[in-house]
């Protein structure tokens, strides 16, 4: 078992260097309208520092495809996440669609992520209602996750991944290395006892 980590919202290079030598599997570069936002140059300079074996995903909050496509002109994502039905016929690079809490739309298998109903503001989902979701596909679990959470929602939750944005941040959209650190090493603590158990 080894739990997919995504550390979201990078927008420097010192960041994208924590999460990589931290062991993450990809880091989200935000195109929406966020304090994390970035352009497609500063995502391809940022990304091409990074190991080919950490994936890049492209991050849109109810993009039209215009909006997609203009990034994809200038930086080459290993995956789009934006949300589920916004992504629908998406077909010129990998997806991870996301479904909200409380929204109308549920994941039929793949990979996915679930999150509160607004990105980036640390709210954190349900657990419960969230274990339950976890067992229609690959669920990467967001919303709220911290430091010192991780491990609980790991342990009730069992999703296939988890990420974090606001909660290995100091203030918004300023990502704290030491927070990322410690982040990636509860994850894999937590993994280690469910192995373990």
């Amino acid at each position: 078992m080894s739990l997919f980590v995504k550390i979201c919202g990078i927008s420097d290079h010192e960041s994208a260097q924590a999460a990589a030598t931290s062991g993450v599997d990809a880091i989200g570069f935000v195109f929406a309208t966020s304090p994390r936002q970035v352009t497609p140059r500063q995502a391809l300079s940022i990304s091409g520092e990074l190991s080919p074996h950490v994936f890049r995903v492209a991050v849109f909050r109810r993009p039209d495809p215009a909006e997609i496509e203009a990034v994809l002109e200038e930086f080459t994502p290993d995956l789009v996440q934006a949300d589920s039905d916004t992504l629908q016929g998406f077909a010129a690079t990998g997806t991870l669609p996301v479904f909200r809490e409380g929204g109308d739309r549920v994941p039929d298998g793949g990979r996915f992520l679930y999150e509160g109903r607004v990105s980036g503001t640390g709210e954190q989902v349900d657990l419960a209602r969230a274990t339950a979701v976890a067992r229609l596909g690959d669920m990467v679990l967001a919303g709220g996750l911290r430091p010192d959470n991780v491990a609980r929602a790991i342990t009730m939750v069992r999703p296939f991944g988890v990420d974090v944005s606001s909660g290995v941040e100091s203030s918004p959209g300023v990502k704290d290395p030491a927070l990322i650190r410690s982040f990636v090493a509860a994850v894999r603590a937590a993994e280690e006892r469910l192995v373990n158990a």
